[in-house]
């Protein structure tokens, strides 16, 4: 699937995909022109790299997904923990929290996300 890293403008652009598809090309660079200020061939440009990624895929004028916004950012959440914390959860955790702390809301529901992933679910 190649290198999945998106800067903070693609983004958005991405967003943009996700939260309108399937949606026609002219209709992409209507809304990239409105949010970015960018011509045509910049829209055109950032969309085939994203396609090159994997992660969206254009038809006949549509582009549409080929991973959700959920996949895409589980994957870099993934890689994140395996490059930075030896993939280690509970290291990621543990630094994570050593300067934020959760509230109970929070804290109930990471409970409620390890029970049901401990059952299955």
């Amino acid at each position: 699937m190649g290198d999945l890293q998106m800067g903070a403008i693609e983004s958005k652009f991405a967003d943009i995909i996700w939260e309108n598809e399937p949606i026609s090309t002219a209709e992409l660079v209507r809304r990239s022109e409105e949010a970015f200020r960018w011509k045509k061939t910049t829209t055109y440009t950032v969309l085939k790299r994203l396609c090159e990624k994997g992660i969206f895929k254009m038809n006949k004028g549509t582009v549409t997904s080929l991973m959700s916004r959920q996949e895409f950012y589980s994957v870099q959440s993934e890689n994140f923990v395996k490059e930075t914390f030896e993939g280690s959860l509970p290291a990621f955790f543990a630094a994570f929290t050593a300067r934020k702390k959760l509230t109970p809301e929070e804290l109930a529901e990471l409970r409620s996300m390890i029970d049901s992933y401990g059952e299955g679910k």
